[in-house]
């Protein structure tokens, strides 16, 4: 059974102590992976892609060594002007009641980042894009839920 209470205080740290809180990198799990552990009492977070412009991956959680939760990401760069350090400031703002990725509306300047989501923390999907002066250059379809 998942408290959705913790799971979430857990996830909002583990995204902000990784990727998003440009955290370092832990060893690969698989050739040419890009990995992202936090660990904390009996919770592990494990965040790891594959690839750059064009990247798929997974986030999980694990509670007493038991997987939970997990949701799986693919997006991809479509036009010039992306900016990494922007989406990790967009992730960076992760919603407690929206865990996923970021918020549903983030603008920094010429930047502008969407996130629509349907679902709740057992059973979910998204969409993530990012806009650069009106014009969308990145984009990123994301699901998952409860582990059991």
């Amino acid at each position: 059974m998942i408290n959705s209470v913790e799971l979430r205080e857990f996830l909002l740290k583990a995204k902000k102590k990784t990727y998003a809180g440009k955290g370092a990198e832990s060893t690969p799990s698989r050739p040419c992976s890009h990995d992202f552990r936090y660990k904390e009492n009996d919770f592990i977070y494990i965040d790891t892609y594959l690839g750059g412009e064009c990247f798929i991956g997974e986030e999980a959680v694990w509670k007493n060594n038991a997987p939970i939760w997990g949701m799986n990401y693919c997006g991809r760069v479509i036009r010039e002007n992306f900016c990494g350090d922007f989406l990790k400031s967009a992730l960076y703002k992760v919603p407690y009641d929206k865990p996923y990725r970021g918020p549903a509306y983030f603008q920094d300047r010429d930047y502008v980042y969407v996130c629509k989501v349907e679902g709740a923390i057992e059973w979910f999907q998204g969409y993530e894009e990012i806009l650069y002066l009106n014009e969308k250059i990145y984009e990123c379809y994301f699901h998952g839920g409860k582990v059991i």
